[in-house]
């Protein structure tokens, strides 16, 4: 499981956590895969492609884990 910090920031937007992360190579592949239901926040499929990722909850795509700190 990886960790990603959201360094003083409230939130990050799905796509661009996918996007920073490298586990997609743009945040145009990432709505296309969030659309899809291809991304799970905190187990649950996530549609909306600005949702906003606060600490404390868990990403998962593709056998990846994102848990934010």
């Amino acid at each position: 499981m990886e960790e990603f910090v959201l360094e003083g920031h409230e939130f990050i937007e799905l796509t661009s956590l996918l996007k920073v992360t490298g586990l997609c190579g743009s945040g145009g592949i990432a709505k296309c895969l969030i659309a899809d239901g291809q991304v799970r926040v905190d187990g649950q499929v996530e549609l909306r492609k600005r949702c906003k990722i606060r600490q404390g909850q868990l990403v998962e795509f593709e056998g990846h884990k994102i848990q934010i700190v």
